[in-house]
C-alpha cells in the first residue's frame, strides 16, 4: 500500500501540471525525427530547387524586373563579383534559404515549440510555436528576423493516434536575402509568406522531405518545390563560424579578396584598388 505521504505528493503534482507540460512526457505521439539531418546528394551545390541546376535552370516564376535583377546578379559573378548574394559579408542566409541544407541540423520537440537548430554558426535556431496561437496583434511593429515568426501544427493525417506531419508558416522575414548563391530575389516589401509541410518517407524512416511554398510579390505564382533529407544516427556536431576563414573584405561598396600572403586583391578582372585617402601615402 502506498504511503500517504507519496499519494499526496503524486495528486498534488498533478493538479500542478498542466496539460501541455504533461504533453512532452508522451513522446509516442511524435515522429522520431532524432538524429542529424543532411541534405540528400544530388549532384551539385545547394538549391533553392534540388530537382534543377542552378541559377536560370531553376526556373524561378519570377515577374520581368525580378528576372532582370537576377540575369544581372549572374552576369556580375561571371565578372568576380558576387552579384545579389550577401551571405558572402556573413549576414544570415536567412528563410527560407536556411533549410538547403548547406549544414545539417536537428529537430527538439517540446510542448509548444518545435526547434530546428543547425550546426552552421550563422543560422540562429528556427523556433516554429505549435501550442494554437494566432499572428501577434504586434508583429508588425516589430523588427523583423531572419528566420522570421513561424506557426505550427502537427497532424496525423492516417488516424492512427500519431502525429506523422509538421506544418508551418512564416512571415516577418528579415532581408536583404535571396533563394540561393545565384540571387533569385524576394520582393523588398517584406511580405514573404514561406509554407512547409515536414513529413518522414513512408518506406524509409531515414529520409525526411520538405514540401516548401514561397508566396511573394516578386513571383507570378506560388513557387512550391521540395528539398529532401536524410539521418545521421550516429551524430557528431563540429563548429563552423562564417567569420573564421573568410577572405572576402568589403571596402565601400567593393569586394575584395584577402590573398594567402595577407594581401589585399582584386575580386574581379581590372578592379580598382579602393580609396586611401586618409591613409599616409608612402614613397615608391
Amino acid at each position: 500500500m502506498l504511503d500517504r505521504s507519496l499519494i499526496t505528493l503524486v495528486l498534488a503534482a498533478a493538479m500542478w501540471m498542466s496539460p501541455a507540460s504533461a504533453q512532452i512526457f508522451d513522446y509516442g505521439k511524435y515522429p522520431d525525427w532524432s538524429g542529424q539531418w543532411r541534405r540528400v546528394p544530388d549532384g551539385g551545390p545547394p538549391r533553392f530547387d534540388p530537382s534543377k541546376r542552378d541559377g536560370l535552370p531553376q526556373q524561378a516564376p519570377l515577374k520581368p524586373e525580378y528576372q532582370a535583377r537576377l540575369e544581372a546578379s549572374l552576369k556580375d559573378q561571371e565578372a568576380g563579383g558576387q552579384g545579389d548574394n550577401p551571405t558572402y559579408k556573413c549576414i544570415p542566409v536567412g528563410m527560407p534559404r536556411m533549410m538547403s541544407g548547406v549544414f545539417p541540423h536537428e529537430f527538439v520537440f517540446t510542448p509548444s515549440t518545435t526547434f530546428i537548430l543547425f550546426e552552421f554558426m550563422i543560422n540562429s535556431p528556427r523556433r516554429i510555436y505549435t501550442d494554437g496561437r494566432d499572428w501577434p496583434k504586434n508583429l508588425k511593429d516589430q523588427e523583423p528576423t531572419y528566420v522570421g515568426y513561424s506557426i505550427g501544427q502537427w497532424v496525423d493525417t492516417d488516424g492512427d493516434g500519431r502525429y506523422d506531419e509538421l506544418h508551418a508558416e512564416t512571415r516577418h522575414i528579415r532581408g536583404p536575402r535571396t533563394y540561393d548563391q545565384p540571387g533569385i530575389p524576394f520582393a523588398d516589401d517584406g511580405k514573404t509568406i514561406i509554407k512547409e509541410r515536414f513529413y518522414s518517407n513512408k518506406t524509409n524512416r531515414d529520409l525526411m522531405h520538405v514540401e516548401m511554398t514561397s508566396i511573394d510579390n516578386a513571383l507570378t505564382r506560388p513557387w512550391t518545390i521540395t528539398k529532401n533529407f536524410r539521418r545521421d544516427r550516429e551524430v557528431i556536431w563540429s563548429e563552423n563560424n562564417c567569420t573564421e576563414g573568410n577572405m572576402h573584405v568589403v571596402v565601400g561598396s567593393e569586394n575584395y579578396f584577402l590573398s594567402a600572403d595577407g594581401y589585399l586583391m582584386p575580386a574581379r578582372k581590372d578592379q580598382l584598388p579602393p580609396d586611401l585617402r586618409y591613409f599616409k601615402k608612402t614613397g615608391n
